[in-house]
């Protein structure tokens, strides 16, 4: 059904004229070594961009701070580029995309969109260069291309346009020293702090599931039918919430069901965000894990429980099913659980019932840890004090759960 595996991100500090921390830039890393082998430009942004907004969340990773992001041709020139909130980062032009027409009109569209734009690798200015450096707003000045000697022309020549200058690959004070006195703006590189390198686990979507959304999506089904699949993917339906909570973050609602979280998202941004997660399977691979069967078992239990004991009341159920699906958000991500529910932005009795087990939800999560644990003594006492149902009905909602689940891996292997 999925797959799980470490995931790594590199972070690196940019500073302005008063040593001030202002943004981080985010790279890809494949492992702990703080280096990377990026053989697919299109897969590398994708797998940064994934982990930033799924697998780790912006507020925990940025605070208050910006993001430079890579953006390859490939990227640039698709939709995805427009899930990323324009508020929070920085869209790293690679000096790999060719100066064209096409570049220069791709780039009014994103400076319309409210996005802000950074050249990367300059070392030279080209005839080429003049339409597109209006439509900058950060520079990113190669110190090892550029000879020290011509560092005072170009510098000249960029501030022929209104645009911040950003001093990369500062080395050593010398050259620090150098760059502040020609009055660069930001600045990046070892002198100040090599890349951070974080990791975690993430859990990874089987291309079938990544598929079918998306062809849900493209063939305009209704919101039912896509909060359905979400719900056969409980680590699609975090990697939503998470999402949601990065691009949507201030905002003062809480989230209180998967079908919630698509409706703030909007079926595009939906999209989009699908699109980059199946880019982003091409940097890497791992293997199964059943912890997801079990996840979406008590989701779809908890959902029956709040359908029979709050007939009609879909908002409950829809809660109902959150609840069951992230009480195992601890386990499967292997951090504790009062830390990932803080990225989550989930309603208060939701989040109460998972950390404290109290309210209605929290009576529904402990009974149904009872069932899966067989603690008949439990169920018993539970039942005592609610007898609309009887042990038979848990038992018959029970296996039906696990049928429900076990179908994910059926559908999974049917494309």
């Amino acid at each position: 059904m999925v797959e799980r595996q470490d995931f790594f991100l590199g972070r690196q500090p940019i500073l302005d004229r008063g040593h001030h921390l202002v943004a981080y830039e985010l790279l890809f890393r494949d492992g702990v070594a703080n280096c990377a082998e990026v053989g697919d430009g299109l897969a590398a942004s994708a797998s940064v961009i994934s982990h930033a907004f799924t697998d780790l969340g912006l507020e925990g990773l940025l605070e208050d701070k910006l993001a430079f992001i890579n953006v390859s041709a490939e990227l640039l020139y698709s939709d995805v580029v427009e899930l990323l909130p324009s508020r929070r980062v920085v869209l790293e032009l690679l000096e790999t995309i060719p100066l064209s027409e096409a570049l220069y009109a791709r780039c009014r569209q994103l400076k319309a969109a409210g996005y802000r734009l950074a050249l990367d690798d300059m070392v030279a200015v080209s005839p080429l260069h003049e339409p597109l450096l209006p439509l900058i707003d950060i520079i990113k000045v190669d110190l090892l291309g550029v000879p020290q000697e011509r560092l005072p022309s170009l510098v000249q020549q960029l501030r022929a346009h209104p645009v911040q200058l950003l001093a990369e690959k500062v080395s050593d004070p010398q050259l620090q020293q150098c760059c502040h006195e020609l009055g660069f703006d930001l600045f990046q590189g070892y002198h100040y702090a090599r890349p951070t390198v974080l990791s975690g686990r993430r859990l990874q979507p089987m291309e079938a599931q990544l598929l079918q959304l998306l062809a849900l999506i493209g063939s305009d089904s209704d919101v039912d039918e896509i909060e359905a699949a979400l719900k056969r993917a409980p680590d699609l339906a975090v990697g939503l919430l998470r999402l949601v909570n990065s691009v949507a973050s201030g905002l003062p609602v809480r989230i209180h069901s998967v079908r919630h979280a698509v409706t703030m998202l909007g079926l595009r941004q939906l999209y989009r965000w699908l699109q980059i997660l199946l880019y982003a399977r091409q940097a890497g691979q791992g293997q199964g894990d059943l912890l997801l069967y079990t996840a979406a078992t008590r989701g779809r239990f908890m959902e029956q429980l709040a359908q029979a004991l709050a007939p009609g009341d879909r908002r409950q159920a829809d809660k109902a099913f959150l609840v069951g699906m992230l009480s195992l958000l601890d386990v499967l991500f292997g951090r504790p659980l009062a830390e990932l529910l803080a990225e989550l932005n989930l309603a208060a009795d939701a989040q109460q019932a998972l950390l404290l087990g109290t309210g209605e939800l929290g009576s529904w999560l402990a009974l149904m840890r009872a069932v899966e644990g067989e603690d008949l003594a439990e169920v018993a006492d539970w039942l005592a004090d609610n007898a609309v149902l009887s042990l038979d009905t848990l038992n018959h909602m029970h296996v039906e759960a696990l049928h429900w689940s076990t179908s994910i891996g059926r559908d999974s292997k049917l494309h």
